[in-house]
């Protein structure tokens, strides 16, 4: 009688198959020492060899949507990463309610290389940028059609907030503008050409530094300067303006009431133009505005699903919408109620 303490069970490999184990069958007794039993442990190795071929992952598209009611316009973009992310493809056109496609453009766009094609003109443009070195940088932009492009140099100098920016339009025969930033400012030295013919060098320039509790600054461009100073605490802004030789004077206010409440007021003294804006935010996705501009007579009020200056992404279902109205202050029967829409679609 074969019982379960004497009973030995030898396990041979199947020839030619080191997976398959044979079992002997029960009838094959054997005298076996009690205390020389160790538990059994059956084990199976497999050949993990990777696939000779593998297919690469389609990559993720984005698909945006926009639509004005006021040009009855619908705006599509389509991109995709490629290479690991390394690089971006974009698809991007118009079109109207009766399904005509306009403006079709497709893009490539890397860190050094970008490529925007006009399918409708058949054109190019090309902006390439180059680091050479940690504290020098080339950029040129070439428009194949037109046969003109730009060409730039920035060099940061060691000094933290100072730089030199050179740049010249391809082709050209006038030198290049010269821009020298600095922490209080920059100033920019570029040849003009005027009615005779003749080349001058024109200068311009903005210098600001701490006035007061606030910022001051002048600028200088096309022989007019213009002096600006502002002030911003937690409640308030203020930002007067003052043009020579015009002598035109323009101040702008801003009150916070609460941390959802803002007042923005400007007025021109030159013309007497005014224009107000009173904002409302209820939390970070909705916002409330309304305003008045006296120069075209027109009030008007818009209201906001989804940061107004944020992207579809970060919206609610990732969809953005704003509804304005707008009522002419001559003709109140005149007013109009626009909308627009963006919404984003992941694939």
């Amino acid at each position: 009688m074969v019982t379960r303490e004497n009973r030995r069970v030898e396990m041979e490999p199947a020839a030619g198959n080191p997976n398959y184990v044979m079992v002997p069958s029960a009838a094959a007794p054997a005298a076996v020492e009690p205390q020389s039993q160790l538990p059994l442990a059956v084990t199976s190795t497999h050949n993990c060899k990777p696939p000779l071929f593998s297919f690469p992952r389609r990559p993720a598209l984005r698909v945006t949507s926009e639509f004005d009611s006021e040009s009855a316009v619908f705006f599509h973009k389509i991109s995709c990463k490629l290479l690991d992310n390394l690089a971006k493809f974009k698809l991007q056109f118009n079109h109207s309610g009766k399904g005509d496609i306009a403006e079709p453009q497709i893009s490539f766009v890397s860190k050094h290389l970008s490529l925007h094609y006009d399918l409708e003109d058949h054109n190019a443009l090309v902006k390439t940028s180059i680091d050479v070195g940690p504290r020098l940088q080339l950029t040129a932009a070439h428009d194949v059609k037109a046969q003109q492009g730009e060409v730039t140099m920035l060099a940061n100098i060691a000094h933290p907030g100072y730089s030199l920016q050179l740049s010249t339009p391809v082709p050209s025969v006038r030198l290049p503008k010269a821009t020298f930033r600095f922490p209080l400012g920059e100033v920019s030295l570029q040849e003009k050409e005027e009615e005779e013919a003749k080349s001058l060098l024109s200068v311009s320039g903005i210098l600001k530094g701490q006035i007061l509790n606030g910022v001051g600054s002048a600028q200088y461009n096309d022989e007019e300067v213009k002096l600006r100073y502002s002030y911003k605490d937690d409640e308030m802004s203020f930002f007067p303006i003052l043009s020579l030789p015009s002598n035109a004077l323009s101040f702008a206010f801003k009150r916070r009431f609460g941390p959802s409440d803002k007042l923005s007021y400007l007025y021109n003294c030159d013309s007497n133009y005014w224009s107000a804006v009173y904002k409302r935010t209820y939390g970070k996705d909705f916002k409330f505005k309304a305003g008045y501009d006296s120069e075209v007579r027109l009030g008007w009020a818009s209201l906001w699903v989804g940061d107004e200056g944020g992207k579809a992404k970060t919206a609610p279902m990732q969809m953005k919408v704003q509804f304005m109205l707008q009522v002419p202050q001559d003709d109140i029967k005149s007013s109009v109620l626009m909308f627009r829409i963006k919404k984003r679609w992941d694939f």
